[in-house]
């Protein structure tokens, strides 16, 4: 099972963000976009969730042309993003958010006594488990995250890594640079810059030519 952008193009009123970009996320595994703030990371992780049209190109599931299947319907197929921003309802107590998929807070103990409080009030790190907790316990195919260990401990994001790693789908995840919890792993690594893909490869040779 994959998931894939062919020559996808997105844009923003006149600006393009995303200059025909092909990239393809197999499953299970973890594919890791790479790239600084601007770099188009961000757009293709909402281009395969469906939260942005595309200008040109397609975005391709099991074989299936999806790029006209609306978001909702990408979620109730299995497709699973958790955004850098907002990925919680700060409303809701922690409890509440987690019962929403039936989300066990055991995954992450430090949210255990933190159950009965808002999530709106939590840190950012704390946000970031909630949201997280969420996706690992829906059983999705294809699980999308934006920047998963932001503002968390390195031995809360080594823990993250690990669960992500653990699960039996494509998971995509957006960083800045490669999690050292990840070197060592199997991992598939695209570089953006500026829109386009300018790397794609195993993350061994990504280090290699990063030297």
């Amino acid at each position: 099972m994959v998931i894939s952008l062919r020559h996808a193009r997105v844009r923003y009123g006149p600006l393009e963000a995303l200059h025909g970009v092909t990239l393809t996320a197999p499953a299970p595994g973890l594919t890791v976009l790479l790239g600084r703030n601007g770099s188009g990371r961000t757009t293709v992780l909402r281009a395969l969730a469906g939260a942005v049209p595309l200008a040109g190109g397609a975005v391709v599931w099991d074989g299936a042309d999806v790029t006209r299947v609306p978001a909702f319907e990408r979620a109730r197929r299995g497709l699973c993003l958790v955004p850098e921003r907002r990925a919680v309802f700060g409303s809701l107590t922690v409890r509440e958010n987690l019962e929403l998929t039936g989300a066990d807070p055991a995954l992450y103990p430090r949210l255990e006594p933190l159950l009965a409080r808002r999530a709106g009030t939590l840190s950012g790190g704390e946000q970031r488990m909630v949201a997280l907790c969420r996706a690992l316990s829906a059983h999705a195919r294809v699980v999308l995250v934006d920047e998963p260990a932001q503002g968390m401990s390195p031995a809360v994001a080594a823990r993250t890594y690990a669960l992500l790693a653990s699960l039996d789908a494509c998971v995509v995840l957006a960083e800045q640079r490669l999690p050292p919890a990840l070197r060592g792993r199997r991992v598939f690594v695209y570089e953006l810059r500026r829109g386009a893909v300018v790397f794609g490869g195993e993350a061994a040779e990504w280090a290699g030519r990063a030297r």
